[in-house]
């Protein structure tokens, strides 16, 4: 066979392997829109709240092309769930994996989704999140592949919390002595569409709120999802929330839990699902209800004492008219502090057969401890005794170019007191700022024990959401009171699930266990937004001499301007 025949074959396995270049452009920019029927300004991405739904094949290559015209702040887009092998740059994390996007600027992110599943993608840079930047991102199977489960049709939810108070209102409250905290939502959002001050389901429900009265053309009016009946449907769930854990049920139905985080799980049945920041999952509804009703789809807060009202949607049965209101109430949503029912559905998520299993021994282990502090009078998550602030130069550029005090060279602690108490703790007076580094080998093991504890005023404990960067990882185990040497016994080697997310419960722990085979620097934070920017997460940065060429565009910040173009990265 000739070299230009093995040429062509080559090029030809590698279009069949990666797929298709995809691309979309998006512009960010502010806009006036009314989520919750309340007219405010939100972060749209090309005119519409939310962002675009982004559909691929595994093996594709996305290009987005961003334009930043969010005219007095930068901004950046996190493809959270993705990967980003061999693109670390594409992260889409301010001051880790890139410089924010300034404002007139134009920044291309290219990666390839390497695996199909249900994702999301949203802004990283302050609480943009919170102010709607965000947007579902799903992967199908390439063509010729199967699911391991069948379905005749698929419905999409994303869904969040909306708060009437601004961002910058947040922000400054966070940030203030004396503390302001952010409060609960005011509404909670099905695609983008919630109701404030109203419910659809006020006359079949005791509330003492008025039944919301729609032409059919506003914009916070309720999106139905037509199904038709004796059929099995798909439904994608994923959660951008800012602070709410949330419960879906729908109305009479089963669900089939068959992925989470974009891995096949174990099936296993449930009345409902608890959901938190940052998760995703794929359940199995059947259609066998009476189809001369429609029922409710109905969100609600868990883990928080509520003030917010469920969020409400319509299950269409095609054999009804889409006004069609149920009959019957909404789903009660369990009670909020029922954190044995949420256990109950948390220990039940198993990888399913055939999913890889994880390595038998760790080469190095963090314990991390969460924490509520005062810091010079401000309040402060840290772990560790350390509240984490980002340096203003990412760090993947600055540990490659060898950029002098960028951030703190100390490598924070990897541990935390034996003698702590997590149920009285003290105040912490050693507890300060920092921006330190975890560092790891390639293919090294990591394990990771997540450790709760009691916040600072008051006898209470509170459900934090952790995601990490760039990796999946096995879920060990979780655990009640403070983690003990003894609790390795307790660890699921056998079947445990995959994820990229995973809860911490209050008093508790969680044990990870991941490989660092994914050369970069990436974030391992809690999910829930105020949380980490009062600074709860930690930084963990792999094998770097392996990252190959970064794109000047991702380092076009202070120092970095004139160092990427003196200094040549392969």
């Amino acid at each position: 066979m000739s070299l230009i025949t093995l040429w062509c074959v080559w090029l030809c396995l590698w279009e069949v392997s990666w797929g298709a270049v995809k691309q979309y452009k998006f512009d960010v920019e502010y806009m006036y829109g009314e989520p919750d029927c309340v007219e405010q300004v939100v972060i749209g991405i090309n005119g519409h709240f939310p962002g675009p739904t982004i559909t691929a094949e595994e093996g594709d290559t996305l290009h987005i092309i961003l334009t930043n015209n969010l005219f007095r702040e930068g901004t950046v887009l996190h493809w959270h769930g993705i990967r980003q092998y061999g693109t670390p740059w594409a992260d889409g994390t301010a001051s880790i994996s890139q410089c924010a996007i300034a404002p007139g600027q134009t920044f291309h992110y290219r990666f390839t989704v390497d695996r199909a599943g249900t994702y999301l993608y949203h802004g990283h840079y302050g609480l943009q999140r919170t102010a709607g930047l965000y947007g579902s991102l799903i992967v199908n199977l390439a063509k010729g592949k199967k699911e391991a489960f069948d379905y005749d049709g698929e419905l999409n939810l994303l869904l969040s919390d909306w708060w009437h108070k601004t961002t910058l209102e947040q922000e400054v409250g966070l940030s203030s002595i004396p503390f302001k905290w952010v409060n609960e939502p005011q509404s909670l959002l099905i695609n983008g569409r919630g109701q404030y001050n109203c419910s659809l389901a006020a006359n079949v429900m005791k509330t003492s709120l008025s039944e919301c009265k729609f032409k059919g053309n506003e914009e916070c009016a309720s999106q139905t999802f037509d199904v038709h009946p004796n059929k099995t449907y798909r439904i994608r769930i994923a959660s951008a929330t800012s602070l709410a854990s949330l419960n879906l049920a729908i109305g009479k139905h089963k669900l089939v839990v068959v992925e989470a985080d974009g891995n096949y799980v174990k099936p296993f049945t449930v009345d409902d699902i608890d959901i938190y920041s940052g998760e995703t999952y794929s359940v199995l509804l059947r259609t066998n209800q009476d189809p001369k009703k429609n029922y409710w789809i109905s969100i609600g807060v868990r883990g928080r004492k509520p003030n917010t009202p469920q969020g409400l949607t319509i299950l269409n049965y095609k054999t009804n008219s889409a006004t069609v209101l149920p009959t019957s109430p909404p789903p009660i949503t369990p009670q909020w502090d029922d954190y044995n029912r949420s256990k109950t559905f948390t220990y039940n998520i198993f990888g399913l057969k055939g999913t890889q299993k994880p390595p038998k021994y760790y080469d190095r282990r963090l314990l991390l401890l969460n924490t509520q502090n005062l810091v010079r009078g401000y309040t402060k998550w840290a772990i560790n005794n350390v509240s984490l602030t980002l340096p203003s130069i990412p760090y993947l550029a600055s540990v490659m170019f060898n950029v002098n005090g960028s951030f703190d060279t100390k490598i924070p602690p990897n541990t935390f007191s034996e003698g702590y108490d997590i149920y009285n703790p003290p105040l912490n007076p050693n507890a300060n700022t920092g921006s330190g580094v975890y560092m790891f080998q390639l293919n090294q093991v990591v394990d990771v024990i997540l450790q709760n504890a009691n916040v600072m005023k008051g006898q209470n404990s509170e459900i934090h959401p952790w995601h990490l960067h760039g990796h999946d990882f096995w879920v060990l185990g979780y655990g009640d009171g403070k983690f003990q040497q003894s609790d390795e016994r307790k660890f699921n080697l056998k079947n445990p699930p995959l994820r990229n997310n995973v809860v911490v419960f209050p008093y508790g722990w969680t044990a990870l266990r991941f490989r660092a085979d994914n050369p970069g620097v990436w974030a391992f934070h809690c999910h829930i937004q105020p949380h980490l920017y009062m600074g709860m997460g930690v930084v963990f940065a792999e094998a770097l001499s392996n990252v190959k060429r970064i794109p000047n565009q991702a380092l076009a910040c202070g120092l970095l301007r004139n160092v990427s173009i003196h200094k040549k990265h392969n």
